[in-house]
């Protein structure tokens, strides 16, 4: 029976998520004599080329491909077993690192991440606030176990991770009091001229928003547009102009920033996805996030046709 050589394994497996032998050798401090080597022996033990020089670094084969996909699971389950048992024998809590990208609403952060809170084994939760392509580059690099994003992972194309669908819901549009009432009457038409915050353009709602005015014919007057979800629903409490919410935290918007709904539009949804490097999520905390989202938090609020106004 042929053995793997886990070693040789690592090299290539390094040497292919960095790009580089260099970096790899910067990584694993070992010469690129050595780095190389090992990795010429591995391929001699599959009889394949793992990889071949172009583009400025090394770039991954067909069996290559195959390979580093293995190798991920592998040394993914070698940091998960190292977290779980160091937990157990020194009783230190496992550690679990998010990072939520600044477009996602504050509110959704927390109710997707919260079942994470309540699993009977202590969870040391750290989370971080950025953009997707950053957030994306330190989940490359293990120094995240999960990204929360409102898209699938395109930003970093080398970057082999997996997109798993949490949910997704309609939009509310929201305004203080007067504002509402002076604009709820014929919606959506009555956003035609009427004052909007709405997301920056490169965002994923900001597109989705701007393609339904323009086959709605709608017009409104962009008062201000935002990157951070938390900044532009802090000028809609204001009064500065009328802005949209997922409608799965209708409830919590009105509720924390005393403000009611205008309308609401099914046609543009808004959708959520935990990034992660593994196929096959793994990880208690991130189940638990994964089932609650899917089964409770995106259930029903996901069917059109329900109405109702505030106010």
């Amino acid at each position: 029976m042929q053995w793997l050589n886990y070693h040789h394994l690592l090299y290539f497996w390094t040497v292919a998520r960095t790009g580089s032998v260099a970096k790899a050798c910067d990584e694993l401090k070992l010469s690129q004599p050595t780095i190389s080597g090992q990795i010429r022996a591995l391929e001699e033990s599959f009889g394949e080329k793992l990889l071949v020089r172009g583009g400025g670094g090394m770039v991954l084969t067909e069996f290559g491909e195959l390979v580093f996909r293995y190798a991920d699971e592998i040394f993914g389950l070698g940091r998960e077993l190292m977290d779980v048992t160091s937990g157990l024998a020194g009783g230190i809590r496992s550690r679990l690192a998010v990072g939520v990208a600044d477009v996602v609403p504050k509110l959704v952060a927390f109710r997707l991440l919260r079942p994470a809170l309540e699993q009977e084994a202590e969870v040391e939760f750290v989370c971080t606030v950025d953009r997707t392509d950053r957030l994306i580059g330190q989940l490359a690099a293990h120094q995240l176990d999960l990204v929360i994003s409102d898209a699938p992972q395109q930003s970093l194309p080398d970057v082999r991770a997996y997109s798993h669908q949490l949910g997704e819901c309609g939009i509310v549009f929201f305004a203080t009091e007067g504002l509402a009432k002076k604009h709820r009457r014929g919606f959506p038409r009555s956003l035609d001229g009427a004052p909007l915050l709405l997301p920056t353009d490169n965002t994923t709602l900001g597109q989705s928003l701007a393609k339904w005015f323009g086959v709605r014919d709608i017009r409104p007057r962009v008062v201000s547009k935002f990157q951070d979800s938390g900044l532009l629903k802090v000028f809609g409490q204001a009064g500065v102009g009328i802005f949209p919410g997922p409608r799965a935290i209708e409830d919590e918007i009105c509720k924390q920033h005393s403000v009611v709904a205008v309308g609401r539009v099914e046609e543009v949804r808004e959708s959520f996805y935990a990034i992660s490097l593994e196929r096959r999520l793994k990880h208690p905390a991130i189940i638990a996030i994964y089932e609650a989202a899917r089964h409770r938090m995106f259930g029903p609020l996901q069917r059109p046709g329900r109405q109702r106004t505030r106010g």
